[in-house]
């Protein structure tokens, strides 16, 4: 059976013309970009709405955050990779410190009112590859950390306790090279960064 094609009905309802505003400087008819905009886009019309008492707090904020805006700009296009591995580490560092809150320092097994950092059991410098890995970096005292080298022997005694033989073995073993991309740093950071807001709003 042959079927008749359905004939669609125009549809009767035309689009709404926007309305005009007047401007409230100059008077000329203009359409609105946005709810609430009293003025043309004449230059002389902003700078005169700009200048009106009861704009100048909105005008200052509009100026200000695109000054915070440019300036974040300006600094992320002169930083180096070096600034990203300081910032990705410090995130890094800040998530361990608040992991081990409730434990002593790794190396003298003290709790005190001190500072605490974020020790490597293997430094950044003679294993790189571990400078981001959470079983080798655990809170520790800045005396134990500064003063004493890291005081590695009585680190290593208490990081067998605390992770295992087997893990700290691998910690010391051989491991491949890891050259970090700024891309990969940005998303530690970030990584690092949710994390620790994790734990701030559990404790």
């Amino acid at each position: 059976m042959k079927r008749t094609p359905i004939q669609r009905r125009a549809s009767s309802i035309k689009p709404r013309t926007p309305k005009l505003k007047a401007c409230a400087h100059c008077g000329t008819q203009f359409q609105q970009a946005r709810m609430g905009q009293k003025v043309c886009f004449a230059m002389a019309c902003m700078l005169a709405s700009a200048k009106l008492p009861e704009n100048q707090a909105r005008a200052r904020k509009a100026i200000d955050q695109f000054e915070r805006t440019e300036l974040r700009a300006a600094r992320e296009r002169i930083k180096t990779k070096g600034d990203y591995t300081r910032e990705a580490q410090a995130a890094f560092n800040a998530w361990v410190r608040l992991r081990d809150a409730d434990q002593p320092c790794i190396s003298c097994g003290r709790h005190h009112q001190g500072q605490y950092h974020a020790g490597h059991y293997r430094t950044t410098a003679a294993a790189p590859e571990l400078r981001f890995e959470p079983l080798n970096v655990h809170k520790q005292c800045a005396p134990c950390n500064n003063h004493k080298s890291g005081d590695i022997v009585n680190y290593r005694i208490h990081l067998v306790k605390r992770i295992g033989a087997d893990r700290v073995e691998w910690i010391e073993g051989p491991h491949e090279p890891r050259r970090y991309t700024i891309e990969e740093l940005k998303a530690i950071k970030a990584h690092y960064r949710a994390l620790a807001r994790d734990l701030k709003g559990a404790a």
